[in-house]
Formats: structure tokens, sequence, C-alpha cells
């Protein structure tokens, strides 16, 4: 397992899903996959208990869901990229870009860290322009590791 907080295999530029817990489990998949969950059913649990406290969608077509978790084994960024868009209750309409962070439970607030690093960068149209454009996940992988820094 790579200690990177994210990699090639935790990018898909093709999501299928239109539905937000549907893009959320393929995205878990991944993480599963990576050996970076352990419990795709709690970690899945514990993303939706946080999407219900406050939606995690934002203005520009972004969705970053995100949580702590105790089936989390390190600290993780998984993307995906819709065409159709999947709502994640922004005011603005459906998220093409989704970031989903993954932080252990007993872990510090690198997560936040995280989210706070992503969200200034989605702010930038050359980043978001970057990841809409990109058709290869090395080079998104790559791209995000050294945009994103806790």
């Amino acid at each position: 397992m790579s200690s990177e907080l994210i990699t090639t295999e935790l990018v898909d530029l093709d999501l299928p899903d239109t539905d937000r817990r549907a893009a959320i489990r393929s995205l878990a998949d991944r993480l599963v996959n990576a050996e970076r969950v352990t419990d795709i059913e709690r970690f899945l649990d514990d993303v939706e208990t946080r999407e219900q406290q406050m939606a995690t969608g934002m203005r520009g077509g972004i969705g970053i869901p995100h949580c702590r978790s105790a089936a989390v084994t390190a600290p993780s960024l998984a993307f995906g990229r819709s065409s159709t868009g999947i709502d994640f209750g922004s005011e603005d309409g459906p998220a093409n870009l989704i970031f989903l962070i993954a932080a252990p439970e007993g872990g510090d607030s690198d997560h936040m860290a995280v989210l706070a690093s992503l969200a200034r960068r989605l702010m930038r149209g050359e980043f978001k322009r970057t990841l809409l454009d990109a058709n290869d996940p090395a080079v998104v992988a790559s791209y995000v590791r050294e945009e994103v820094k806790p």
C-alpha cells in the first residue's frame, strides 16, 4: 500500500453513476481494493452520517464527501469525474468533480487540512480545468498530489 494521499488506482475519470450513494460506493471500492478501507459498509455508513449533517456539494460542480472512520487505514483521497453530474446538494447543480476524503478515526486533523487545501485549489479555474480535461489517471494522481498538500 502506498503512503501517498492519492494514487492512480484511486482515480476514476468516468464515474458511471448518477446517484450520490452509488458514486461514493464506486470510489470506496477503489479504497478497499487499495487496502485503505477494511470494511466498506462501515465506511459508507460513516460517509452517509457526515452527508446527513451537511451536504458536501460546493459551487462550481464539485462534491467532497468525507469522513473519519475506524474502517480507514491511511489518509486517502479518491477522485471521480462524472460527465453527467451527480447531485451532492449544491445550490448551483450537480457535481462533475468528486473527491472522497477518507481519514482514520483516531487520526489528527490532517483530513481537515486536505479539505482546506483542496477547497483552495478548487477556487482556481486552472485546477478544475486540468481535472476536467485530463485523460490519464496517473497524470491526475500526480497533479493532485503536487497541488493538494495537507
